[in-house]
């Protein structure tokens, strides 16, 4: 496995509006290209969970994924016409800070995740289970590949107090 693990970090956020679409299948990334939806939701303020981030996050709803593309807000953010939202309670989070080449696919394999979920055992830290996951694609960690054409993708998990 390619992937590495640099840090573990624990975070956490206040209760959130996340805005965006949601997915039943997989999430639809090159529709948001396609229709710039993201600098539509980069002109209202978003909370600093965000970093400077494009958000893809899945939660489990009656036995089955929901994904969502997306950004973080404070609660009361109006939702632009075209967009879905869902409130997330505040949340705790473990966040695997992921390095490996530029367009790896190896970021997004259960093996990635379970290594992420071994390493949250050494951190004694418990996932809370059929909670929210979400990938953080921070500008530039992952959008400036380093001297070895790597960048690094924020893989986060929810976890219990």
């Amino acid at each position: 496995m390619a992937v590495k693990v640099l840090e573990v970090k624990q975070e956490s956020c206040p209760a959130t509006r996340f805005i965006g679409k949601k997915y039943e299948g997989c999430a639809n990334w090159n529709e948001w290209w396609e229709n710039d939806w993201f600098a539509k939701l980069e002109s209202i303020p978003r909370l600093l969970i965000n970093g400077d981030s494009y958000i893809g996050a899945v939660h489990i709803v009656n036995g089955m994924p929901e994904y969502w593309i997306g950004m973080f807000y404070s609660t009361d953010t109006e939702v632009p016409d075209g967009f879905e939202y869902v409130d997330i309670e505040p949340l705790n989070y473990a966040v695997c800070y992921l390095s490996d080449k530029e367009n790896s696919s190896e970021f997004y394999t259960m093996d990635t995740h379970n290594m992420c979920l071994e390493l949250l055992k050494v951190h004694n830290l418990k996932r809370k289970e059929d909670d929210w996951c979400f990938e953080r694609y921070n500008r530039p960690r992952f959008t400036t590949p380093d001297e070895q054409g790597n960048v690094i993708l924020d893989y986060a998990l929810s976890i219990e107090c």
